[in-house]
């Protein structure tokens, strides 16, 4: 087993709670405390999830509920985006890494269903 930290889809998903920390600050009043820390709460849930799913004999389980909490984030960056709250280069940004998490969460799944 792979300690947590050293493990790819953390790394990425680390990188982009960074990110989305930064640019939360400068949102707006209204968006900052609403959009933004629920934004906040899908991202840390999902680095939980992927520790967890690391330690534990149910990942299938946890890697689900992981990428449950990925498409929830890619429609609040999307929503975030579309009320201007986050640049067009953060956007694209946070896209991309959101597409290598969810690339990477599926073999990591598959992987277990062979199991």
């Amino acid at each position: 087993m792979a300690t947590y930290d050293r493990l790819p889809v953390y790394k990425e998903c680390y990188d982009l709670l960074l990110l989305l920390f930064q640019f939360c600050g400068m949102m707006q009043r209204e968006y900052r405390y609403t959009l933004g820390e629920a934004l906040k709460k899908e991202l840390i849930a999902l680095i939980t999830d992927i520790f967890r799913a690391n330690c534990s004999y149910r990942k299938k389980e946890l890697l689900a509920g992981a990428r449950e909490h990925v498409e929830v984030t890619r429609l609040l960056i999307r929503l975030c985006h579309d009320l201007k709250q986050l640049p067009l280069k953060t956007y694209a940004l946070a896209s991309d890494r959101i597409e290598n998490i969810s690339k990477q969460l599926t073999a990591w799944e598959r992987s277990c269903k062979d199991q």
